[in-house]
């Protein structure tokens, strides 16, 4: 079942940003993931929840995500990401394809 890893951002350093997605992003494919989202327009059309830019990657599964998240290629990544951005992330299960 795929698994989706979501991230809601705030951009804090703009050139920063730039060079923590240069690095995440082949790590993200490295591990079976593939962007869905990255940025553009949000529109709320309820509730209360006020993103500024969402990021959602796909995975095979919850345990490639985790193990995404967890690797060291994607820890390069991290090391410039608290100077660029602040985030909310999650990741949350899909839903299973009937055959």
């Amino acid at each position: 079942m795929p698994a989706y890893i979501v991230s809601d951002v705030t951009v804090k350093d703009q050139k920063a940003m730039e060079e923590y997605r240069t690095r995440a992003a082949p790590t993200i494919a490295q591990y079976g993931g593939r962007y869905l989202v990255r940025g553009g327009a949000i529109e709320v059309l309820e509730g209360t929840w006020s993103p500024r830019m969402l990021v959602i990657a796909e995975f095979p599964d919850r345990e490639t995500a985790r193990k995404w998240y967890r690797s060291p290629e994607y820890a390069q990544a991290l090391a410039c990401r608290d100077a660029g951005l602040r985030r909310n992330l999650l990741v949350v299960d899909g839903v299973a394809q009937p055959l």
